[in-house]
């Protein structure tokens, strides 16, 4: 880990050359995570009005099985991980570095992941074994971006389909036939689902489910199929031979074509992000395809980029921020500057939304100094 001036991306070396469309695109997707979406509790809190009360409810997760909005956040981060693959990686065996190297630093990228991944759930202080929970989403993210680079580095184009459609009908049939004890083979619930029966298994420490965690072991694997389908988006983008209206068209045509094929497999193998199923990759993978293509189109084909900035400050730091909030409380800055003024208002839903405008201009500003300053957090 060091923090450089040299332009990063999520969980993988830096470009040769960078798409504008996939910075701003991680940043739109950090965006919510960094409090976007607390905007509409806000509103949905001190409105009457239907359409936030809407929105507030697709930025939350399903109890269980089902698909929102906010479901797509995490896959699709893995998604654009993939995607910067073949700018790096494959540049750099174009050049002629030989793989030895590369795979080991794409291993030491995945396991240094996981390790802030258990910094930020458990802070650096030790604590007994039992308290310490060592799933993540960091850790899924290093986990499942090293394999699918891994699959890339050392497999054949070919090779990495059979890889991808392999391991999402492996894993089905691993959770349809594997009996767990006391349950029996295919019961997807929360309590008897074979993914919960490996993490209480083999995870080490607390679960975040107790019996269940969203990030755990089994589950990870297909997650790898998300990296690998951004893996092949980049490799249609990266194509010097196809004019950008062939690429967008494969990039949405195959994009629609997983998201409807997901809902099809969800009529036999439900839609389940904390199972993170066969069926939720494809759905996720569909939609994530879709809007790499909306946002090539709109930045590098079509050339509208002004707007840009306010998405790829936060994308070329996307690392940086998500662990930042564990010391910087940007909550008391922000009330520091303006909580002043907006106690003064008379307009509940204003004051509300204002309140959760300014944490989130106030990390915005930080990652704008670093910016300017080029200093990137580079994993």
């Amino acid at each position: 880990m060091s923090l450089t001036t040299t332009e990063p991306t999520l969980a993988q070396p830096v470009p040769i050359k960078r798409l504008l469309s996939l910075d701003t695109l991680r940043g739109f997707d950090m965006f919510w995570i960094m409090g976007g979406d607390e905007i509409f509790y806000a509103l949905a809190k001190t409105t009457t009005w239907g359409w936030a009360a809407f929105m507030a409810d697709q930025f939350t997760h399903p109890e269980w099985n089902g698909f929102r909005f906010y479901d797509l956040i995490f896959p699709l981060f893995l998604f654009m991980a993939g995607v910067s693959t073949p700018f790096s990686v494959g540049s750099r065996l174009e050049k002629g570095d030989e793989k030895g190297p590369l795979a080991r630093k794409i291993i030491t990228r995945g396991i240094t992941l996981v390790i802030f991944g258990i910094i930020y759930n458990n802070g650096l202080f030790v604590k007994p074994i039992e308290e310490i929970r060592f799933c993540s989403v960091l850790g899924r993210i290093g986990l499942a971006g090293m394999f699918a680079q891994l699959i890339y580095l050392y497999a054949s184009q070919r090779a990495q389909y059979f890889w991808f459609f392999g391991i999402l009908l492996g894993y089905w049939a691993a959770l349809m036939l594997i009996p767990v004890p006391g349950c029996g083979a295919g019961v997807l619930t929360l309590e008897c689902s074979l993914p919960g029966y490996v993490d209480r298994l083999l995870v080490p420490g607390k679960l975040y489910l107790t019996v269940h965690d969203p990030e755990g072991l089994l589950s990870t694997i297909p997650a790898i199929c998300n990296a690998l389908l951004g893996i092949y988006a980049g490799t249609i983008l990266r194509n010097a031979t196809r004019r950008p209206q062939q690429k967008i068209q494969a990039l949405v045509g195959l994009g629609l074509i997983f998201f409807i094929l997901g809902w099809i497999w969800n009529m036999v193998f439900l839609v389940n992000k904390n199972l993170w199923t066969s069926s939720f990759v494809l759905v996720t993978g569909g939609c994530s395809l879709v809007l790499l293509a909306l946002f090539y189109w709109i930045i590098d084909v079509k050339r509208y980029q002004k707007w840009t900035i306010l998405f790829t400050v936060i994308g070329m730091n996307s690392i940086l921020i998500y662990l930042a909030v564990l010391i910087i409380n940007f909550e008391h800055i922000a009330d520091f500057f303006f909580g002043g003024l907006i106690h003064q208002l008379t307009s509940e839903p204003l004051k509300a939304v204002l309140v959760v405008a300014g944490m989130i201009l106030m990390k915005w500003l930080f990652l704008y100094i670093l910016y300017q300053k080029k200093i990137f957090l580079r994993v």
